[in-house]
């Protein structure tokens, strides 16, 4: 009996949360919607995407996204864990740190961006 006990409290520690991964979806855009009075633009994006980036990993400490591409202008940034970033011109400079820009979980969040650059990502409390 006291086995199944031990065994069941490990299966129940593994998969709690603070042993998932912490990701970030990365989106980009090339343009913003527009609406249809008199082609005003508006606060959306619009989709399809140009590139959903492979979801950025930063479970194990700061973790940069792949440099954007050449007619991205717009990124859509979905953390399912509460995060910081720093965006980092050319994917040079450093990473982001914990006193960087800070983002709530599983709220997206768009930035203007310059092709080339990449954010870097980490956990925040």
């Amino acid at each position: 009996m006291l086995r199944k006990f031990i065994l069941a409290a490990c299966i129940v520690s593994f998969a709690s949360p603070a042993f998932a991964a912490s990701k970030a979806f990365i989106s980009e855009y090339a343009i913003i919607g527009q609406t249809n009075m008199l082609n005003q633009p508006a606060q959306i994006a619009t989709e399809p995407t140009l590139v959903d980036q492979t979801p950025v990993d930063f479970s194990g400490g700061a973790a940069s996204s792949a440099a954007f591409g050449t007619t991205t202008k717009y990124i859509r940034i979905l953390c399912d864990t509460r995060c910081a970033v720093k965006f980092r011109p050319a994917c040079a400079g450093a990473a982001a740190t914990i006193s960087s820009k800070p983002l709530p979980a599983d709220a997206p969040e768009y930035f203007g961006v310059r092709p080339g650059d990449c954010v870097s990502v980490i956990a925040s409390p």
